[in-house]
């Protein structure tokens, strides 16, 4: 009897020893593997900013802001301009309460650089975009990125919420000092989520 009570314990303790190497292996292959990771996609930021027009002209529009793996991409369309070429740029304020636009204040430029040419080594305001064109039927559209932009960021010299969009009567000349000589403001939307 008593070696059928040790044949037992030892069994059971077998038994349970090795339940317990199986648990630790176990264990240890869980650690050795890597978690796996959450990849989190942002959905892409996007604002629509509808333009109005200012000094007794006609030009109205839409500018979209789509933002998207670092970069941002403005998306414009407008109606109502003379035939030629026109200025775009940010200005500092999303305030387009004044007939003629100017409640917006300057070029949005929080580096505090000289007013120039998007890109140039010798400096441009954040907000100095370009020009573009409008057909015989006055309408004109023009495309633009960049990763000096952002949507609603921390980054105050980034950031374009709460910034103006307008359109100029007339084209910059990238060299005149602060405004490139653009003439009126004949078209305003404020940037504002």
């Amino acid at each position: 009897m008593r070696k059928v009570a040790l044949l037992t314990l030892s069994v059971l303790f077998l038994s349970v020893s090795c339940k317990d190497k199986a648990k630790k292996e176990k264990e240890n292959m869980l650690e050795k593997e890597p978690a796996p990771t959450e990849t989190k996609s942002e959905a892409p930021k996007k604002l629509t900013v509808v333009m109005e027009p200012k000094s007794e002209s006609n030009v109205k529009g839409t500018v979209i802001f789509k933002e998207e793996n670092g970069e941002v991409t403005m998306t414009a369309n407008f109606e109502g301009l003379e035939p030629g070429e026109h200025a775009i740029h940010l200005h500092e304020k999303a305030d387009c309460s004044a007939a003629d636009g100017t409640s917006t204040g300057g070029h949005w430029n929080p580096t505090f650089q000289k007013h120039g040419k998007w890109g140039d080594a010798e400096g441009y305001h954040k907000g100095d975009i370009g020009n573009f064109k409008a057909d015989e039927q006055g309408k004109g559209s023009i495309t633009f990125s960049t990763d000096e932009w952002c949507i609603d960021c921390d980054d105050d010299t980034r950031n374009i919420i709460g910034k103006g969009v307008i359109v100029h009567k007339g084209v910059d000349d990238f060299t005149t000092q602060p405004t490139g000589d653009a003439g009126g403001r004949i078209s305003c939307g404020g940037i504002i989520q």
